[in-house]
């Protein structure tokens, strides 16, 4: 139904689906080959001899007819597209390339091409209660992968040995991957917003941890500060309190109707009064979902948009202070129908390693 209704929206004949994470999202399909095409109500997936059998338990309970096509998939759809009298093809301009262009050129016949641009991500903007529930399990795997981290943290060791822990037991807990490279980033590079794990040794100081993992396709998303060693100075107690009140004040005003950059300034405001806007240069947040980041933006940088029920977005404020330290604490929120529920459970007091 979704797929009819976008192609009504947008006077299409038919859609060419090519990005595999929209094929998962409209076909169930979770092999890495394949090729989706709906014409008016009918619906085609089209992968090789390899994938038949999985291909045929994941994409038939979705309404598609699965075809094997060994030789050249885009015959098989110009074939299926002159059968069915198709004249306006719907394509993910965003994901095909050009010389992927130039073959449907050749292979597809009096073919007007409508871009599809960003159509089917701000399509999965909305999550249904199936989506909710298994993004509710990553965020577990990922929370339950951390609690068994933490014990084994201590100054001396490095930082890439914490995260190949915390992949370890996240995959241990039945999660597929890591959803991004984790972040682990100790004392003065705890100042890098994107500060990956390195060979350092774990200093005392503050210490974030950004990390998530897949499961059934999903990404969870979350980030924790904490301290190593006995004593945190006064700033660190400082900054690292106004960037929790700040990831509390912006949580508590989500709900449905709210604009994302009333939502990014409620916490950068409050950053920015404290006397810290400065180390606060990036977005508040942002959509997850079958990627890491998705639809919508919760930043002052990216289009403002209203929440929605059933958008699952991330809360992540911090402040990075170069030559000293940063404290980033994020969460995974739902939008419920009337306001919000907050999907991550972990600790958010300062923790002393």
């Amino acid at each position: 139904m979704k797929l009819e209704r976008l192609m009504k929206e947008q006077g299409m004949d038919a859609v060419l689906i090519t990005n595999m994470l929209n094929i998962r999202y409209f076909t169930g399909f979770t092999g890495t080959t394949g090729t989706a095409l709906a014409i008016g109500n009918k619906r085609y997936f089209i992968t090789d001899f390899r994938y038949v059998s999985q291909g045929k338990s994941e994409v038939e309970r979705n309404g598609f007819e699965l075809i094997c096509e060994n030789i050249s998939t885009l015959k098989k759809v110009g074939e299926l597209l002159k059968e069915n009298k198709v004249k306006k093809l719907g394509i993910e301009n965003q994901s095909v390339t050009l010389d992927q262009f130039d073959l449907f050129k050749k292979n597809f016949e009096n073919i007007e091409y409508l871009n599809l641009n960003d159509l089917f991500i701000r399509e999965r903007e909305i999550k249904n209660e199936s989506e909710i529930k298994i993004i509710e399990e990553s965020i577990k795997i990922a929370e339950k992968a951390l609690e068994l981290t933490i014990p084994k943290i201590k100054i001396g060791i490095k930082e890439r040995e914490i995260a190949a822990e915390l992949e370890y037991q996240m995959r241990k807990l039945g999660a597929s991957k890591p959803s991004f490279d984790i972040i682990v980033a100790s004392n003065e590079r705890s100042a890098l917003p994107h500060g990956v794990a390195s060979e350092k040794f774990i200093e005392e100081g503050f210490l974030t941890i950004d990390y998530g993992c897949f499961y059934n396709g999903y990404a969870s998303d979350i980030t924790r500060t904490f301290y190593v060693g006995e004593t945190p100075k006064e700033k660190h107690l400082e900054i690292y309190e106004i960037v929790k009140t700040a990831n509390e004040m912006a949580i508590k005003a989500i709900k449905p109707g709210i604009s994302t950059s009333e939502l990014d300034a409620i916490a950068r405001d409050y950053i920015t009064k404290k006397g810290y806007g400065e180390y606060f240069g990036h977005g508040l947040g942002h959509g997850i979902g079958l990627q890491i980041h998705e639809y919508p933006g919760v930043s002052f940088k990216a289009e403002n948009k209203i929440l929605k029920e059933g958008m699952v977005i991330t809360i992540e404020p911090g402040i990075y202070i170069p030559n000293f330290g940063g404290v980033r604490i994020e969460d995974d929120v739902l939008v419920t129908k009337n306001s919000y529920k907050v999907l991550t459970n972990l600790n958010k007091k300062m923790i002393k390693l």
